[in-house]
């Protein structure tokens, strides 16, 4: 199944179409992209009496974020070995986990620069689909409602501010720091979930690839570690982390400028775009 919010709505592709889920269940699930993930199980069973989803199609112009208030949203740090080695810092014992403040989540557009020193980062973002709590990590599939992409967009000059420790909740939380979709993607949609091809171009250049599989911590190991700590709840986000080839690893770093485009693209789940505005030079 593949999922958008498009004008404020929930639509489900089925074949080439895209479906109006409101009007198409009856009434029996309401417009709002964010209510059906309190419903998942029985929205679950009533989409397997639908037609499958085909090839994915371009995002819709109008398209939001397919979850459009997280109570939580979780960033992951170091996640991916060459980034890790790009930013100069030791590969983490365990998940690094921040906030990124649910008032950052926008969908595909356009995103104000606030300074400078703004940089990208491509990432594979987890929605959860059902409560979770000290859920093992052989089970952690079955608790996830899909899978879209993320930048984690982050402002170095702030993140880095005030010396030791960062402020990285603060630093990836402004406003439109958190764009995801344009789909939400089941996880039975995917060859191998667990491996999927990512990457990212700047204004047509490739500047991060790899696949998921080289995540430190997986998918269902960050579900498990943070669900023994805290209770997850549907709808909620995990951005897991982001390979090599960000703008502040580079020499000299690069960083984000007025006009820019980035495309974000992860295997099955289509492709991401942010268009960068504002005067920060």
């Amino acid at each position: 199944m593949r999922l958008a919010n498009v004008a404020g709505r929930l639509v489900s592709q089925e074949g080439a179409d895209l479906v109006d889920v409101a009007s198409a269940s009856g009434g029996r699930f309401g417009p709002d992209p964010h209510d059906v993930l309190d419903h998942w199980d029985e929205f679950l069973a009533w989409a397997d009496t639908r037609p499958p989803a085909g090839p994915p199609l371009p995002p819709p112009p109008d398209a939001g974020p397919p979850v459009p208030r997280p109570s939580q949203v979780f960033g992951v740090g170091l996640n991916y070995a060459d980034h890790a080695g790009e930013s100069g810092m030791v590969l983490p014992s365990q998940p690094m986990v921040f906030p990124k403040f649910s008032s950052c989540i926008t969908g595909p557009g356009a995103v104000d620069l606030p300074s400078s020193t703004v940089d990208w980062e491509v990432e594979l973002v987890v929605v959860i689909g059902r409560p979770a709590r000290h859920v093992a990590e052989a089970d952690a599939w079955s608790y996830i409602a899909g899978l879209t992409i993320g930048q984690d967009l982050s402002d170095r000059t702030l993140q880095f501010a005030g010396g030791t420790p960062p402020q990285f909740g603060l630093g990836k939380s402004l406003p439109g720091f958190g764009p995801i979709g344009p789909w939400l993607v089941t996880p039975g949609e995917l060859g191998d979930p667990d491996d999927l091809e990512i990457g990212c171009r700047r204004n047509g250049d490739e500047v991060q690839h790899s696949r998921t599989r080289h995540l430190i911590f997986t998918v269902p190991a960050l579900v498990a570690f943070l669900s023994s700590h805290l209770p997850l709840r549907p709808g909620d986000l995990i951005f897991t982390g982001t390979p090599a080839g960000v703008g502040f690893g580079r020499d000299p770093a690069v960083y984000l400028r007025p006009g820019d485009e980035l495309v974000s693209t992860i295997e099955g789940l289509g492709s991401l775009v942010t268009r960068v505005t504002g005067s920060a030079s």
